[in-house]
């Protein structure tokens, strides 16, 4: 089942990740009339993010960007927010030793990150959260991000996930003074 999203053409400015239990990686994405399935990370939600712990971090994040794969998406979607078209070299690093970690990259990269890219569909719309960007704190986490949710919903590596559906509904309302609390 979709979630609901209503009243049509009010721009969002908070959302909130709902969960049962600090351990639930599924939960609800509400606020304004938005009432969507979201799931979070393998575990659950924390206020202390290590890189690599796979849980969501506790706070409010605001979305500075995002991207969407422009082979799966010959339009650009319809969104409020600045969406870049995803290249075959984009890339995001996580070693935090690195001086461009939680930041984007092209590869090949001679350090560890995450490719954006990807043959599923996780990133085929993946949103940037400012979660340890500025400033960022080495192995306090990276690449927090909005994406799409696996076909079988099951947790992220620490991001916030949605169906595809859920977010083409939402993207339109959603603008870089949206603000989404986790916990």
């Amino acid at each position: 089942m979709h979630g609901k999203l209503k009243p049509k053409g009010l721009a969002l400015t908070r959302l909130h990740v709902r969960v049962t239990s600090p351990h639930s990686t599924h939960g609800r994405l509400v606020g304004g009339g938005v009432d969507m399935a979201a799931t979070i990370g393998r575990s659950g939600l924390t206020a202390l993010k290590r890189e690599g712990d796979g849980a969501s971090p506790l706070g409010r994040f605001r979305i500075v960007g995002g991207f969407y794969r422009p082979d799966r998406f010959p339009v650009r979607p319809r969104a409020g927010i600045p969406l870049i078209p995803l290249r075959h070299d984009d890339g995001w690093c996580d070693d935090p030793t690195d001086r461009n970690y939680n930041r984007p990259v092209r590869h090949p990269y001679p350090r560890s990150h995450e490719t954006m890219w990807r043959a599923d569909h996780a990133y085929d719309i993946v949103l940037i959260l400012d979660f340890n960007l500025r400033p960022r704190i080495r192995g306090g986490g990276s690449a927090i991000f909005f994406h799409l949710a696996h076909a079988d919903c099951r947790p992220t590596a620490g991001c916030l996930a949605l169906s595809g559906p859920d977010m083409l509904k939402l993207l339109p309302r959603l603008s870089t003074r949206t603000m989404i609390s986790f916990g």
